[in-house]
């Protein structure tokens, strides 16, 4: 009975997490519902009055990215505002025939009378976020926007951005990422599910409050002096962005998040693609909340509330380690409940922890239909995202766990960069594509073993229990084994 006792022990204690993360979600979206109904006007910059208009330093960094870098650099070049105010930074660590291509290009731009220089390191220390550094030490700008290779910003982003920072206290605006491969396909459509809902009910529910939110490495703007009070860019977990911004928000500067100012970027459109940036954004997450956890506790100088919601924020990638311990033990679950009847009021009572599920429904319903509109066809086709999302998500919960522990114990990695494509339709072939690694993982070796695991549990459902079957758990294995599928077979077909 002691392994019965320490599985159930150890199933509850991650159930009843994810049931708190989704009562976090659940006041989030309240908080992101009574922001719609919010006075949010300030004083802002009056642009059209060129002594108020400030010198902004855009800052690109970027590392081998032969596919999207003149489309990078040519969308930066249209960006309307005074060229007398405006510097580029091209922060180049690339390793490839990139460095001579894009000295060419940025030479032809900057030949237009546009202030553009490239900046290249031969020591890649910090990654981006020794780049950001190196590049900051010689900005002009009084405020440094940021913008991943695979970023379009709109000709007017700087004029929709740069007002709020009138105000003194505004350390960072961040905006709305858009996604121009949305509906390439299965892939991309989950991931821009995700992401909505990150920069909707997240962002917006923890920034109307005045909760700590993050800026999201990319497609936003920083006060120079807000870097440098923080304690400026530092290499030492892989999300620098997340880092700077609790550093920058524990010394009071305010963060204002603009959902209605979008900005497009590309999708990762193969599966190693996204498992790396996954990885990346998963395990820093994890190293952040081993650096600011005593940091929120001991701050002074915000709220209880905050700081659980700041916590929380910093536990989100944990919250993959609990649902695959939901999932792996859920089948041993099954055998004890039908071998000990005398256990059968706690399964009624943990039954109820089917809600955690029935908030996320309704969390993700409100964020899909801002963007998509209601009605019972968008409701029907919200429903068949939504289980499809979960499902996969949970196909990418051992990989993602692996990234959470390592982030937990303090193994270091080095930063690996998301593959670009260019690719915005179904005709574009990625198989090409330079930058993508070819070798099979081990884990994707066990994701087709737990696909089998969970194909058992299936089976296992039909045979177990004194009436010839138990089907309490069918749907949730049933969505496992649909998830590891794919992200199993997904797996193979792009190493080919």
């Amino acid at each position: 009975m002691i392994l019965e006792t320490t599985i159930i022990v150890i199933y509850t204690i991650a159930i009843i997490l994810i049931f708190m993360y989704a009562l976090a979600q659940l006041n989030l979206l309240f908080n992101y519902l009574s922001s719609k109904r919010a006075d949010t006007t300030c004083d802002t910059f009056d642009l059209s009055n060129p002594d108020e208009i400030p010198l902004v330093t855009i800052q690109l960094p970027v590392y081998n990215e032969m596919y999207v870098m003149e489309r990078l650099l040519d969308n930066i070049a249209r960006i309307d505002y005074p060229k007398d105010k405006l510097e580029i930074q091209v922060l180049d660590d690339s390793t490839d025939e990139t460095v001579e291509t894009t000295r060419k290009h940025v030479e032809k731009l900057r030949a237009t009378g546009l202030d553009i220089k490239q900046i290249t390191r031969t020591d890649r220390t910090g990654f981006k976020a020794g780049a950001l550094k190196e590049g900051l030490e010689i900005a002009k700008g009084e405020f440094i926007a940021i913008f991943d290779a695979d970023f379009l910003p709109k000709k007017n982003w700087l004029k929709r951005t740069i007002p709020y920072f009138k105000q003194p206290d505004i350390g960072v605006v961040q905006t709305r990422w858009g996604h121009i491969n949305r509906n390439y396909s299965i892939l991309t459509k989950i991931q821009a599910f995700a992401l909505d809902a990150h920069f909707t009910l997240e962002q917006v529910g923890r920034n109307s409050k005045g909760h700590f939110i993050n800026f999201n490495g990319t497609a936003g703007i920083w006060r120079k002096e807000c870097i440098l009070d923080a304690g400026n860019w530092e290499g030492d977990t892989l999300t620098e962005d997340l880092d700077l911004s609790y550093r920058a928000q524990l010394k009071n500067w305010k963060f204002k998040y603009l959902e209605d100012v979008e900005t497009p970027a590309e999708l990762p459109v193969v599966i190693s693609a996204a498992r790396s940036q996954q990885f990346r954004w998963n395990k820093g997450g994890a190293e952040n909340f081993r650096k600011m956890l005593w940091r929120v506790l001991k701050s002074k100088n915000i709220s209880i509330k905050t700081k659980v919601h700041g916590l929380l924020h910093l536990l989100n990638s944990t919250m993959f380690l609990n649902v695959f311990i939901v999932a792996v033990l859920s089948i041993p679950m099954l055998y004890i409940k039908n071998e000990y009847a005398h256990l059968r009021f706690y399964f009624y009572f943990m039954s109820f922890f089917v809600m955690s599920t029935v908030i996320f429904f309704i969390c993700y319903w409100f964020m899909y239909k801002q963007i998509y509109g209601s009605g019972f066809k968008r409701f029907f086709s919200y429903t068949g995202m939504f289980f499809t999302f979960f499902s996969i998500a949970m196909g990418f919960s051992l990989h993602n766990s692996i990234a959470v522990l390592e982030g937990h114990i303090g193994k270091r990695s080095e930063f690996v960069r998301t593959p670009k494509f260019n690719i915005s339709t179904i005709k574009d072939s990625w198989k090409g594509n330079k930058y993508l690694r070819k070798k099979l993982s081990l884990n994707v070796i066990v994701e087709g073993l737990l696909m089998l695991y969970f194909g058992f549990g299936l089976y296992y459902a039909f045979v177990v229990g004194d009436q010839g079957g138990d089907f309490g758990l069918f749907p949730f294995h049933l969505m496992l084994f649909v998830g590891f599928g794919y992200v199993f077979f997904k797996s193979l077909s792009s190493k080919v």
